[in-house]
């Protein structure tokens, strides 16, 4: 069963991603490191002891459509009803609408944790607090102050509608339609796939983000606007008025969060109201709509790299647990009684400290993101526009990176099983199937790459890259140039990594320069992988030398160690990929007809 690794998350918070230095130096008010030990503490308890036991359950009963209602499986409602009267839906919102206004930090860390409970349970909570950032930052004041109260205490929820059957992350094509009415409402027509926690029984009242088209609006995205639109109508004391023009017509049957209801969402078809059409609210202004959706994708993307760490580390948990128990054969130098247990095994070591490198880089990787999300806030000027640019380099890398060691990190505990893994009854295959939807959605992981290498680098002319880098190789002559044996040779290893990032770095930045896109576009995903690698070595050696407190130096020392040595060293084969791949690759395309 999985056990919130509170005191990792709160280490790597503090001592790796800046939370400690930002307390020190009262950027978050009066917020104090036992307040978020605190917080980090209940979130794991409830995490360990209300979400995970659940999460078997919504395995296998999933969301069921009947009648045009969707029932979450047994438990859930009065789970997410215990959730939300812990006042976890408030953590990070503002204080003018019933939030806590705590660090986005805070925010993702609890997110970890929930997910590793079960990501089918989190993900409907986590669009209700991208939408509300949303709302906050777009919102006419009559949205924010109807909507925005409920939102933030849990008692309403929201969703996020944006693909079409035609139109997946080419938003430019979508074809449902906004019409305009003379009292400032809108009406909606149209359908919606994909949509998660389109309709369910957690609350009274669902809140739809949608991106539509007005009649009169320029083609592609600069014509596309968003709106509320309200499952029920909101009278004007706030109590719940009308079914609004809007119902789920179907539920996907898919490989995995099978308890989290993905919806075939249908607009103005004349099923409720007087009149055909969603009744709808405009968000931001006409025609800049993408710009307002932007502003909850950032936020679901950076949350959906969480999800990535939070199944990393329950797999992983799950894998160490049944190697020390599954016996099997005798690894070398073992003294004991009849077989070994298969941890033993040099092998399976190095699959499960592989599993718990990537964890914690990952770990790493979203923290300091989120770091950068809060001190953009709490910053001014030229230091803002610093953390702005740091928190939009890191955004792509975080989300990627993070689901991809999902993924490998659950394929590899399935392997740690060994047969056992193929069998559900274990639960490693359901952490599998689950994880495999997060490198897809909120911006495919190869739309991420696009993005970091097209829009990410160029950053400050380039200029943000170079100065991160720099950082980095800051780190990497500590770890070299420390008195620390236990390091063996990361200092050398990682400054060779951060060589073949500079490398790769430079070689994208002058393709670009040179209009040679398509060849800068051949070396994006494995670009973003090097990236990816490159810090996590660096993070696992900046917690390698900090002092937590707690003992744990010799651990963290080995882990860093280990990844130097064993996993970190494929950077030198991507950037080959990123520097000579695109003849190839341009070459080789007839052969896909």
């Amino acid at each position: 069963m999985y056990k919130a690794p509170v005191e990792e998350i709160a280490f790597t918070l503090k001592h790796v991603a800046g939370l400690s230095p930002a307390l020190d130096a009262v950027l978050f008010g009066d917020l104090s490191e036992d307040l978020v030990d605190a917080i980090l503490s209940e979130a794991g308890r409830f995490a360990s002891e209300e979400i995970a036991p659940l999460g078997e359950i919504g395995d296998r009963q999933g969301a069921r459509l009947e009648e045009g209602r969707v029932t979450t499986p047994d438990g859930w409602a009065a789970l997410y009803r215990a959730w939300a009267d812990g006042g976890w839906n408030s953590l990070t919102a503002p204080e003018a609408f019933g939030g806590q206004g705590l660090p986005h930090m805070l925010h993702v860390a609890a997110l970890e944790m929930w997910n590793s409970g079960s990501m089918a349970f989190a993900i409907g909570p986590t669009l209700t607090m991208g939408a509300v950032e949303a709302l906050v930052a777009h919102g006419s004041e009559y949205l924010r102050s109807t909507y925005l109260p409920k939102m933030v205490s849990g008692e309403w929820m929201g969703s996020m509608n944006l693909t079409e059957p035609h139109a997946g992350s080419d938003l430019g094509v979508l074809k449902t339609r906004a019409e305009r009415r003379g009292d400032g409402t809108y009406r909606l027509f149209g359908q919606k796939i994909f949509i998660t926690y389109g309709e369910h029984d957690f609350t009274d009242n669902i809140v739809h983000l949608v991106l539509a088209r007005l009649p009169d609006a320029p083609a592609g995205t600069r014509g596309i606007s968003l709106f509320l639109v309200p499952k029920f109508l909101v009278n004007e004391d706030g109590s719940l008025g009308p079914r609004n023009d809007v119902h789920c017509h179907s539920l996907e049957h898919k490989l995995g969060i099978h308890a989290s209801p993905t919806c075939t969402m249908i607009y103005g078809d004349g099923r409720f109201g007087e009149a055909p059409g969603a009744i709808g609210w405009l968000v931001g202004e006409e025609n800049r709509g993408l710009a307002c959706m932007f502003t909850m994708m950032n936020n679901a993307r950076l949350a959906v790299g969480m999800q990535g760490v939070a199944i990393a580390e329950a797999a992983t948990q799950k894998a160490i647990a049944y190697a020390k128990e599954r016996t099997q054969g005798k690894a070398p130098g073992w003294q004991g009684l009849g077989m070994s247990p298969i941890i033993e095994h040099p092998d399976v070591a190095r699959m499960l400290l592989t599993m718990k490198v990537l964890t914690q880089g990952a770990r790493a990787i979203t923290y300091a993101c989120a770091h950068a999300v809060d001190m953009a806030h709490a910053a001014k000027g030229d230091e803002a526009r610093h953390w702005t640019e740091r928190a939009s380099l890191l955004t792509p890398v975080a989300k990627s990176f993070a689901t991809d060691a999902g993924v490998d990190v659950a394929s590899l505990g399935v392997q740690v099983h060994g047969g056992m893994g193929f069998i559900e009854e274990t639960g490693a295959a359901r952490l599998l199937r689950d994880a495999r939807i997060a490198p897809i959605y909120e911006g495919t992981n190869g739309i991420q790459a696009i993005d970091l290498v097209t829009r990410k680098l160029p950053l400050s002319e380039g200029g943000h890259i170079r100065g991160f880098l720099a950082e980095l190789r800051e780190i990497a002559m500590k770890a070299r140039t420390a008195n620390a044996p236990a390091l063996g040779e990361t200092g050398a290893r990682l400054e060779a990594s951060l060589a073949d990032l500079e490398t790769a770095t430079e070689w994208l930045l002058a393709a670009l320069a040179e209009g040679r896109q398509a060849e800068a576009l051949a070396g994006a995903t494995a670009y973003q992988r090097l990236f990816g690698l490159a810090l996590t070595g660096g993070y696992l050696a900046t917690g390698a030398l900090a002092d937590g407190g707690d003992g744990r130096g010799p651990e963290r020392a080995a882990l860093c160690r280990f990844a130097a040595e064993n996993v970190i060293g494929e950077t030198s084969a991507l950037r080959d990929r990123i520097t000579g791949g695109a003849a190839s690759l341009a070459a080789a395309r007839a052969v896909l007809g």
